[in-house]
């Protein structure tokens, strides 16, 4: 199928397959379409249809409340029945060249394991190389489970064959139940992206502070990796503040003490416990890691007082735990092109 997209500066014009979401059509064409998680929640790529026929896969998607007409749709769940032209009220560009472009790719889960008792850790080798930037995310669908999900990735290669992830089980959540009650090694999925605008580049020249809280911490990883590799540390300040509820909550602390020791003086890392003192064991077993109480915000705010000159900010998590961050970093006077962060829920 034609599309034709008009936006506020330009039209686009792209294909797409029967049955393809239009977003995904539009971003695996170069199309820098608007979006923040690409799953149906948001309501950020929201487009009106000006002519044409499509098919709704999610009627009732939670960000379809941020439709006001009977002609508006969610491009991330609606695809093409005829060719089609569509109009969206922002700003469109073309990806510049060194972008990583979306694509669809399969991959296969090589390990699950578990790294807390309600978070995993997921392993899925992919049939092609994927090139993705520090701190981005896939959206991917498993058997047997309607739609896709975001999630971020926790290594970094330029060119990776193969991508983790932690998983955090919600109840009642159709793909954390699935990878938690069944056997998931060999399981073929699919796959879409890279996705994400909060990412990290060695060019960035500022100071890097990470807010995170629970699986929120995948992409920090992602991002503390690429760092590490480039020696960024050498010469900027990294402070990462890592939120979970309880020591046995927490996970990576090996991770951590390995960057730290790697990264040395000018990266800190610190755990927030917001329902436990951290136990004498915490600290003796690692040392190269900070401990201390309160939610994670909470914590950060605190420690990070007076020291935000030439700071850029990344955060992820629950999106109470973001908002919450979020005004905390306003409060400290960060200006909003300096605090990044992708929504999921």
């Amino acid at each position: 199928m034609k599309i034709q997209l008009n936006a506020r500066n330009r039209a686009h014009h792209f294909d797409a397959t029967e049955g393809e979401k239009l977003l995904y059509a539009g971003l695996s064409n170069a199309v820098d379409l608007p979006y923040e998680c690409g799953s149906g929640t948001c309501g950020t790529c929201k487009a009106r249809l000006v002519s044409g026929e499509i098919d709704d896969a999610w009627p009732e998607a939670p960000g379809r409340k941020y439709l006001k007409g009977q002609d508006e749709f969610l491009m991330c769940q609606c695809a093409a029945k005829t060719d089609v032209s569509i109009e969206v009220a922002s700003f469109v560009q073309t990806m510049g060249a060194g972008a990583c472009v979306p694509t669809s790719i399969n991959g296969r889960i090589s390990s699950v394991k578990l790294l807390a008792p309600d978070v995993i850790h997921l392993q899925i080798n992919l049939n092609q190389p994927m090139e993705f930037d520090a701190g981005q995310f896939v959206m991917i669908q498993v058997p047997g489970v309607t739609g896709f999900r975001g999630w971020s990735m926790v290594n970094y290669q330029r060119h990776a064959e193969t991508l983790d992830f932690v998983v955090k089980k919600k109840p009642g959540g159709g793909i954390s139940e699935w990878l938690f009650n069944n056997q998931c090694e060999g399981v073929a999925v699919e796959l879409f992206g890279p996705l994400g605008r909060a990412t990290f580049y060695p060019s960035l020249a500022k100071n890097i502070l990470c807010i995170a809280g629970g699986s929120g911490i995948a992409g920090m990883m992602s991002i503390l990796s690429r760092a590490a590799q480039d020696g960024y540390f050498t010469q900027y300040k990294g402070d990462v503040f890592f939120g979970v509820q309880t020591l046995k909550d927490a996970f990576f602390l090996h991770e951590f003490s390995q960057l730290r020791a790697q990264c040395g003086d000018n990266l800190n890392i610190t755990i927030a416990l917001s329902r436990e003192d951290a136990p004498a064991s915490a600290l003796s077993d690692h040392p190269q890691l900070a401990f201390d109480k309160g939610f994670v915000h909470e914590v950060a705010g605190r420690l990070m007082q007076g020291r935000y000159q030439n700071v850029r900010a990344y955060l992820a998590g629950p999106a109470p735990m973001v908002d919450a961050a979020v005004r905390t970093l306003l409060q400290a006077r960060l200006t909003t092109d300096n605090i990044c962060y992708d929504k999921f829920s």
